[in-house]
C-alpha cells in the first residue's frame, strides 16, 4: 500500500384498479399458477405468462408459497459435518453479502448454512416493524409494478440480449423465515422475474459471473472448470464502523448528522476511483438502513482477480484496528498524493460535521482519546490542566487550544504536531470499509432496488452530483409507494408487455427519479460496452487481412 504503514398510439383512457383491499382480497393465491419449477426454468419465455398483478391486502404477513423448489435447491436441515473432504461450497465460506444484519443468522453462522439454504431455527431473524419490507402482498406489488427489471437485466448482462454475463451470474434469494437459496442462475430475465414473483424474496444478493451455470456447479466438483471469472468491484461502508467517533447515534440507528460520514466517504472514494484508477462507471446505492455500497462496473474492474482487488482494498485501508486501538492512523510522510487530496476534501467536513456536528471531545473521557493522539507529553499535560480548569469546552474550542497552548510552550515540535493533527483528521473522517467485500470476487452483495425488510426503505441509487441533498430517511418506502399508486387512482391497465404496463406505475411515484438515474447509468455503461465490441471487431478484421 503506497501510503501506510417509443410513443404509443392514441387510445381510450386506461381503466384503473384500486389497490385498496376488500374483504374478498384477503385470500391471495401466492403460487405460480400451477407451473412447476421445471416449467419456470425450462419453458420458452414466450410460452409462460407472468403471474397477474395482485392488489396488496391489509392482512398479516403470509408464509411463503408451499410449493417446494427444485430438489437441488431445496432447503435441508443443517447437520454437523463429519467428513474431512473439501467440498466446492467450502471454498466460498464467508463470501456472502454485506454487513447489514436484518437477518441475525447471517452474522452467527458459517456460509455452509447459506449453501444448504436454511438458517437454524435457534437464530430467527427479527420481525420487521409495522410498515416494514416483509409484507408478501406489498412485495408482490412492488416487484410486479415498480422494480426496474429491463434496465436491471441490461446492467448485469452488459447487453440488451442475453449473454453469459447474465446466464452464469449467481443470485441469492433470501426468503422470510431465514431460508436462503444460493447459486441461483437464470438464462433469461423472464425466468428471474418468475422466480422472484414466486418466492417474493425479502432480499436479493448478487454474486460473480462463473465459467458455467452456477446451478450446474455440482457437476464440476473438485474441478477448476467452475470458478468465478468476473464481478463488479464493490465497496461497503457501514455506519456501525463509526461508532467510536459518532455521538448522535450508535449501532443500527442513523440520523442526518452521522450520515455525513457516508457523504465524506463517497466523496473521497469517488475522486480516487476516477483519478487514481480511471474508473468511470461507479454507482453508489443506499443499503436501506445505515450504509452505502459502491458498484464499479467498468469492464476492466469486473475482470480483476482477487490479488488486484486486495491491492485496491489495501490502497484504501487507512483507518486500522478496532475501537480499543490507541492510534488507528499511521501513514508515511511525505503523504501519498491520494491522502493529501483526501485531506483537502475532508478538512472542511472535519470542522463542520465532526467538531461542530458530533462534538466528540466535550466529555472528559472522550477528550482523553484526543490527548493520547498528540505526540508531545508536556503538551498533553498542559491541555488536560486547562480543560479540567475550564470544563464544558466544546470540541471546536479544544481543537483550537492545541495550537494556542503549543505556541505558548515554545518547545513543541511543530512538524510532529502538524502530522499528528493530520492523522486525527483522517481517523475521524476517512472512509472505513468492510474490506472483504472489496477483496473477494465471490463475496455477494445486496442488490439495488430491493426493499430492506426491517425499515421498508428501498435500496435506491445515490445521486453523487447532489450528495449533500441525499436523505437516507426520506427515500421511498414499500408501503409509501403502494399508497402513492393507490392515491393516483390505482393500477393502470394498458396494452403491451409487462414493461409497458408497469411503466405507468413507477412514473407516478417517488421512485421515479431513482429509476431515471439508474437508467441513465445503465445507458452510459452500455455505450462503453458497444464501443468495446466495435473496436474489438475492427481489430479482428484488420488482423484477418494479414498474410
Amino acid at each position: 500500500m503506497p501510503h501506510s504503514e417509443s410513443t404509443p398510439e392514441q387510445q381510450d383512457p386506461p381503466a384503473r384498479t384500486e389497490l385498496t383491499p376488500t374483504m374478498e382480497d384477503t385470500t391471495l393465491n401466492l403460487g405460480n399458477g400451477g407451473l412447476t419449477d421445471e416449467d419456470l426454468l425450462m419453458a420458452d419465455v414466450d410460452e409462460v405468462e407472468s403471474p397477474p398483478v395482485v392488489p396488496p391486502a391489509a392482512v398479516e404477513q403470509q408464509p411463503p408459497p408451499s410449493s417446494a423448489p427444485a430438489e437441488e435447491d431445496a432447503p435441508v436441515e443443517i447437520k454437523q459435518e463429519t467428513k474431512s473432504d473439501i467440498k466446492l461450497e467450502d471454498l466460498f465460506d464467508g463470501m456472502d453479502s454485506d454487513s447489514d444484519d436484518e437477518f441475525t443468522g447471517r452474522n452467527n453462522h458459517t456460509n455452509k448454512d447459506l449453501v444448504t439454504g436454511q438458517v437454524p431455527p435457534s437464530s430467527p431473524g427479527p420481525a420487521a416493524p409495522s410498515g416494514g419490507g416483509s409484507n408478501p402482498d406489498l412485495l408482490r406489488a412492488f416487484y410486479q409494478l415498480l422494480f426496474p427489471w429491463r434496465h436491471y437485466f441490461q446492467w448485469l448482462n452488459h447487453s440488451p440480449t442475453p449473454t453469459p454475463d447474465f446466464k452464469h451470474r449467481e443470485f441469492s434469494l433470501w426468503l422470510s423465515g431465514g431460508v436462503v437459496f444460493r447459486f441461483q442462475s437464470y438464462a433469461t430475465l423472464d425466468l428471474l422475474r418468475k422466480d422472484v414473483f414466486k418466492h417474493l424474496p425479502e432480499r436479493i444478493e448478487i454474486g460473480p459471473i462463473y465459467t458455467a451455470n452456477p446451478r450446474d456447479r455440482k457437476t464440476f466438483r473438485n474441478s477448476s472448470a467452475f470458478k468465478p471469472v468476473a464481478k463488479e468491484l464493490c465497496f461497503d461502508i457501514d455506519l456501525t464502523d463509526y461508532d467510536d467517533v459518532r455521538t448522535c447515534c450508535d449501532k443500527a440507528n442513523i440520523c442526518g448528522k452521522c450520515w455525513r460520514f457516508i457523504t465524506m466517504a463517497i466523496k473521497v472514494l469517488g475522486v480516487a476511483l476516477k483519478e487514481d484508477f480511471g474508473y468511470e462507471h461507479v454507482m453508489w446505492v443506499y443499503s436501506g438502513r445505515r450504509g452505502a455500497h459502491a458498484w464499479v462496473c467498468d469492464r476492466k474492474a469486473r475482470g480483476l482477480d482477487d490479488h488486484k482487488r486486495k491491492a485496491i482494498g489495501n490502497y484504501f485501508s487507512v483507518v486500522k484496528g478496532g475501537e480499543k486501538t490507541a492510534k488507528r492512523v499511521n501513514v508515511r510522510r511525505p503523504l501519498h498524493p491520494h491522502l493529501a487530496r483526501s485531506l483537502g476534501i475532508l478538512k472542511e467536513h472535519f470542522l463542520t460535521d465532526v467538531l461542530e456536528g458530533q462534538d466528540p471531545w466535550r466529555e472528559e473521557d472522550r477528550a482523553e482519546k484526543l490527548l493520547m493522539l498528540l505526540p508531545d507529553v508536556k503538551l498533553r499535560v498542559a491541555l488536560k490542566e486547562k480543560w479540567e480548569a475550564n470544563p464544558g469546552r466544546s470540541s471546536v474550542v479544544k481543537w483550537g487550544d492545541i495550537d494556542s497552548v503549543a505556541k505558548t510552550m515554545g518547545s513543541v515540535n511543530t512538524k510532529d504536531l502538524l502530522e499528528a493533527k493530520q492523522d486525527i483528521v483522517l481517523e475521524y473522517t476517512y472512509p472505513r470499509l468492510d474490506i472483504l467485500v472489496t477483496e473477494q470476487k465471490t463475496h455477494l452483495l445486496k442488490s439495488p432496488f430491493v426493499v430492506h425488510p426491517g425499515t421498508g426503505r428501498v435500496c435506491v441509487p445515490i445521486d453523487t452530483d447532489d450528495l449533500d441533498g441525499f436523505d437516507p430517511l426520506g427515500v421511498p418506502t414499500l408501503g409509501g409507494l403502494v399508497n402513492e399508486i393507490d392515491a393516483a387512482g390505482g393500477v393502470v391497465k394498458k396494452e403491451g408487455d409487462d414493461e409497458d404496463r408497469r411503466g405507468a406505475e413507477w412514473e407516478r411515484t417517488s421512485i421515479k427519479p431513482y429509476i431515471d438515474q439508474f437508467r441513465g447509468f445503465v445507458h452510459g455503461l452500455l455505450r462503453e460496452e458497444r464501443e468495446f465490441v466495435r473496436v474489438k471487431r475492427e481489430r479482428e478484421e484488420e488482423g484477418g487481412l494479414d498474410f
